[in-house]
């Protein structure tokens, strides 16, 4: 995948066309909220189970691809950052190519529940550099749910893109792709076994801990956890001690859900030494954001520069007997 270019004209036609129409830009969470709950699933495109691998391979139009994974929690109030995502990715796109902030981005969007309880605990999408990257976000089941453990299961995503993801960039120039999870609660104490098996098909025979997800995640992947002030988890002691422990300084905590677009186009500029702070603040008020206040607080302890932090075990996860 990763093949044409972004165009902003058909963006916003797109748009216009289904508010003049009534269509929901999130119509195929629409359609599923008619049905009966037991009837509840991802679109087949986003459906990870069975998938081998998703890829963000280099082209004769993206000769330098660069992989952007965003993974949306979108349990209860969280569903709303997809939206507020979908809403604003031309000027994502516009911070990251016209800025020059990396070259030939492409994005791969998902979707994360809470595998002990929801119909449809994971989506994953496709890595995009054109337009298909709206239709595969507004193509999300925004479902709701979670299980109310202040717990939902990143974890379960994280291991997805740790195992099923191939990258020119990885794999030609030895460069990590970027990651954000973004959500308001914490892991779950392990990750299951039967629910990989469930959800995505691989036959694994024993569970898995967290910390070491993370840690073969963030071998190719520059990971980072965005906690928006969406709700009260936000200044939830545990919640944020969970993700520091776990992340270090790539936990950025965002008082505007609504800068989630700045937050990471100023993240990966950061890390291609393409700006510092400073040059990124400049840029989203060259661009009339009113957001950066919000996304310098969030990248403070981030910096300009920012080497790879080492995953710690979490809080509340000790030894192996914790995830039984």
């Amino acid at each position: 995948m990763g093949h044409g270019a972004w165009d902003d004209n058909a963006y916003r036609a797109a748009a216009t066309f289904r508010r003049a129409t009534g269509k929901a830009d999130f119509a195929y969470s629409a359609q599923m909220r008619h049905r009966p709950a037991r009837q509840w699933k991802a679109a087949p495109e986003l459906d990870p189970h069975g998938v081998t691998v998703r890829e963000a391979r280099d082209g004769a139009d993206h000769p330098n691809s660069t992989p952007i994974v965003v993974l949306f929690d979108v349990t209860g109030s969280m569903g709303v950052v997809p939206q507020i995502m979908q809403r604003r990715l031309a000027e994502l796109l516009g911070l990251l190519q016209r800025k020059g902030y990396v070259q030939d981005p492409q994005i791969m969007f998902g979707g994360i529940g809470d595998a002990d309880c929801d119909r449809v605990p994971l989506q994953v999408g496709q890595f995009e550099s054109d337009n298909r990257m709206d239709e595969q976000l507004r193509t999300m089941f925004l479902e709701g749910g979670g299980g109310g453990q202040k717990s939902e299961s990143y974890e379960l995503a994280t291991y997805f893109i740790a195992r099923h993801t191939a990258t020119d960039a990885w794999d030609k120039r030895g460069r990590k792709g970027y990651l954000f999870l973004i959500g308001d609660e914490m892991n779950k104490r392990g990750l299951r076994a039967e629910y990989i098996r469930r959800v995505i098909g691989d036959q694994v025979g024993e569970d898995l801990s967290t910390e070491a997800i993370y840690r073969e995640a963030q071998q190719r992947w520059e990971t980072f956890f965005v906690l928006p002030r969406q709700t009260a988890y936000y200044d939830d002691r545990q919640v944020n001690e969970h993700w520091r422990n776990l992340l270090g300084e790539r936990l950025l905590r965002l008082e505007e859900p609504e800068a989630v677009c700045e937050l990471i186009a100023l993240t990966v500029g950061l890390l291609e030494d393409s700006i510092d702070l400073g040059e990124g603040l400049a840029d989203l008020a060259d661009v009339g954001s009113p957001h950066g206040a919000t996304v310098g607080q969030a990248l403070a302890t981030l910096g300009a520069r920012t080497v790879d932090t080492p995953a710690a075990l979490p809080g509340g996860l000790d030894v192996a007997d914790d995830l039984r």
